[in-house]
């Protein structure tokens, strides 16, 4: 885990800002550094890199590593390094490090860019190649790990944060307008329906696709992708569909327990971080010190749960309990401001607390749950879909009973009580952008951007699932946790983000996912005999959240008035307007989103200035 940068074209950034730019990569990097300038000619490469040491701690296996012809930078993890590894020996290929970082180069030595498609992991890599002079840039399959794009008709520039990317630039960049209000008025699950933004002319590389730069041509040609998810269902039983399911997990976790420097887990009350906690504790046989928020509002509170995953497992626990507190804005606008963005949600301000925590135990790594709900149905509205999906199965009056039954008493949207919805509308989405009307009226001029999705080619649950994978959910979390991660000198890994495991269970039948009125029904099975069952058994989804009031009192005149202080974001918004909204005193759920975002694009647009 690493900070990158670099540029390919005409021009070779000063030494003065190769040194700044190492410098704003610090706190992804603290360990090492490095650079590398090509040799002169039309396009010229440079590669910048920031280490945190996580295998092979040894000063070889720095970068910029070198082999032959090849240079490399790169962030991230290849989890199945010892696997190619003992591969490439059997093929001749001898090794001086015991890093992952040689692997991945001398795995393309031996295929090529194909080298991409037999790698788990996560990554975001610049490699040059001398034997043809050209750059690829590669990003992993589900966007663990950034890479941001700026180019200026001579040089591309690239880096793994925008304030280095800015730095190697050289340049400042415009507010992308459009952007920010996407994010305002539609919400964190519209920012990755488009290749923008919140900088005008930035960009990421796409997820799980290759970029090849040459010393001829396109400056940024369109990227490649080496990896395309699919359903594939095929016949199974529920049995073999759980063991299958434990088998990979299991799997996945223990490859990603590799390392050479102690690991932390992020724990709430749900199954998803508690399955990963009770796989390393009682399977792999890890002492486990695992960190946990907890929240005294109702609605998101998971002590009980936590505490039985706790006692379960052994492990060594720190919890944080929220508090509302005048030093929250300042807070918020460290992270703001590390972010280059706008927090997302206010999740990520309470996780960028865990990793402020598990840094100070001396951790360098965590371990999270993300992406089990899209894997395996994980929300309420799966519940509805899942019976629009068996609405012509000859049990579809158990599935709808059992939904009834159970999971239907914690439901609070009133279009996910409605058994259905989506029979009588397929495509019904307006949950997604909750109220983006009334949020448009606060603006001077209008903002209006209406609801997409991707189309996978999959059945309309699974389809839902991987555009909340891979646009609207998951792709939110993981740059978030980057970010929150990094600014403490911490990698976050993902065993749900496994392909393996991302293809089984994709291959699962639909009936399957969800049995009893339970969702997530084949993992928490897989997990039986694993996971305490308390927490496995549970049916009420709070999710890793928290409640606004538990982070700024409204009942606070400091706190009011600091919305409706000065600021550039009245350039948008109707003061007036937003006065009256505030003056309301009780918010639906909705609208605190709305709040957080308010204050974190507030805090965005001034420290532009």
């Amino acid at each position: 885990m690493c900070g990158i940068a670099g540029s390919f074209g005409l021009k070779v950034p000063s030494a003065e800002v190769i040194q700044r730019t190492l410098h704003t990569l610090a706190k992804r990097g603290p360990d090492a550094e490095g650079n590398w300038v090509g040799e002169d000619q039309h396009r010229i490469p440079v590669l910048l890199h920031r280490r945190l040491s996580i295998i092979d701690l040894d000063d070889r296996s720095n970068q910029p590593f070198h082999e032959g012809p090849v240079h490399l930078v790169y962030n991230g993890e290849i989890y199945n390094y010892v696997e190619l590894k003992t591969e490439l020996e059997r093929a001749g290929h001898r090794f001086s490090t015991d890093s992952d970082t040689e692997v991945l180069v001398k795995a393309y030595l031996h295929w090529g860019e194909a080298c991409c498609d037999r790698f788990e992991g996560m990554w975001a890599f610049a490699l040059y190649d001398e034997r043809t002079a050209s750059l690829l840039l590669s990003r992993d399959r589900f966007g663990e790990k950034p890479l941001y794009l700026f180019e200026d008709g001579e040089n591309l520039y690239f880096a793994s944060e925008i304030k280095a990317l800015r730095s190697i630039a050289d340049r400042s960049f415009a507010v992308n307008e459009q952007h920010l209000l996407r994010y305002m008025i539609n919400g964190h699950k519209s920012v990755y329906k488009t290749q923008e933004t919140f900088f005008k002319g930035v960009w990421e590389l796409p997820i799980r696709s290759n970029m090849w730069i040459h010393q001829e041509g396109e400056i940024a040609p369109p990227a490649q992708t080496y990896w395309a998810p699919r359903l594939n269902e095929r016949k199974m039983t529920m049995e073999e569909a759980i063991e299958g399911t434990r088998e990979r997990l299991i799997e996945s976790v223990k490859m990603r327990m590799r390392s050479d420097v102690p690991l932390a887990f992020c724990l709430s009350g749900g199954v998803d971080s508690a399955s990963l906690v009770s796989i390393a504790s009682k399977v792999l046989n890890t002492t486990a010190h695992t960190f946990s928020i907890i929240d005294k509002d109702h609605r998101y509170d998971e002590y009980d749960n936590i505490q039985a995953t706790i006692k379960d497992t052994g492990c060594q626990s720190t919890r944080i309990v929220l508090e509302p507190s005048e030093h929250h804005i300042d807070y918020l606008e460290r992270l703001v401001k590390y972010h280059d963005a706008p927090v997302a949600t206010i999740s990520y301000f309470v996780h960028s607390m865990l990793s402020q925590q598990i840094a100070d135990n001396g951790y360098k790594i965590s371990v999270s749950g993300t992406a089990a709900d899209e894997l395996f149905t994980g929300y309420y509205d799966h519940f509805v879909l899942h019976l629009y999906e068996m609405r012509n199965h000859p049990e579809f009056q158990r599935y709808k009973k059992e939904w009834e039954t159970y999971p239907l008493q914690y439901v609070r949207h009133p279009d996910f009580r409605k058994f259905d919805l989506y029979i009588k509308e397929p495509y019904k989405r307006d949950h997604i952008y909750l109220n983006n009307q009334q949020f448009r009226s606060l603006l001077h001029e209008d903002f209006h951007e209406p609801f997409t999705e991707t189309d996978y080619g999959a059945s309309l649950l699974r389809n839902r699932m991987m555009n909340e994978l891979f646009h609207e959910v998951v792709r939110v979390i993981l740059h978030e946790d980057d970010l929150n991660s990094m600014m403490y000198s911490i990698e976050n890994r993902s065993p749900f983000l496994d392909r393996g495991l991302f293809e089984w269970a994709y291959s699962i039948p639909s009936e399957h996912l969800i049995h009893e009125g339970y969702n997530k029904y084949i993992l928490r099975e897989s997990m039986k005999g694993i996971l305490n069952d308390q927490v496995r058994l549970s049916r009420e989804k709070k999710g890793f959240n928290a409640s606004i009031n538990s982070i700024f009192d409204f009942n606070n005149a400091s706190h009011l008035a600091y919305f409706l202080d000065e600021s550039p974001i009245f350039d948008y918004f109707n003061k007036p307007k937003l006065e009256a909204v505030l003056q309301r005193g009780e918010f639906a759920n909705s609208y605190k989103k709305f709040l957080f975002n308010f204050i974190n694009a507030r805090i965005f647009l001034e420290q532009q200035t």
